[in-house]
């Protein structure tokens, strides 16, 4: 069985878990999620903390018994703290900024580029370089992440681009045969 599902989900005072026959849903300060549960877990609140068990002992429900425990985890995080990931902007006049809630940037194009946040996303940029994407469905702040930084991904010989903050892009050398070239004769 899973160690990670055997834990049990402790829910702090001001989040409220609603659990449905096939549906749970988490009420919290910063918003409300809801998600499917799948058929082979069983969930039940239980002196304010959610466990998890598996219906059976198939592969089915322990493949789906962590994975259903990590999800609802999420979910009490995002209602309580939200979640985010910075991207950082590398380059020679590559900049950020926020019009009307809309991402726009100028990463090198001959136009620049916008992007409209999804419903439970905001963008926030500090220093024209570094992009802020939070909210409180942790899928959704990782897809739109991936999305912007598919802009323009990070190059490997001079690192331009958009990148994750505290990525590492692995640099290659240029052509080998530029720094001894004589001229032939």
């Amino acid at each position: 069985m899973s160690r990670i599902g055997r834990l049990p989900i402790s829910v702090p005072e001001s989040v409220k878990v609603e659990i449905g026959a096939e549906k749970v849903k988490v009420i919290g300060p910063k918003g409300e999620l809801s998600r499917r549960v799948p058929s082979e877990v069983i969930l039940s609140l239980e002196d304010h903390q959610v466990v998890v068990k598996p219906k059976s002992d198939s592969r089915n429900a322990k493949s789906a018994f962590g994975l259903t425990r990590t999800l609802v985890a999420n979910m009490v995080q995002g209602v309580t703290e939200g979640f985010s990931k910075i991207l950082e902007l590398s380059g020679v006049g590559f900049r950020a900024s926020v019009t009307g809630g809309k991402l726009v940037l100028n990463v090198g194009y001959s136009h620049p580029v916008e992007i409209n946040p999804p419903e439970g996303i905001d963008f926030n940029v500090k220093d024209n370089t570094k992009i802020v994407v939070s909210g409180t469905n942790k899928e959704l702040v990782g897809e739109v992440a991936a999305k912007i930084r598919e802009v323009r991904k990070p190059e490997p010989y001079k690192g331009k681009g958009i990148k994750y903050q505290g990525e590492v892009v692995r640099r290659k050398a240029g052509k080998a045969g530029k720094a001894g070239a004589t001229g032939g004769k």
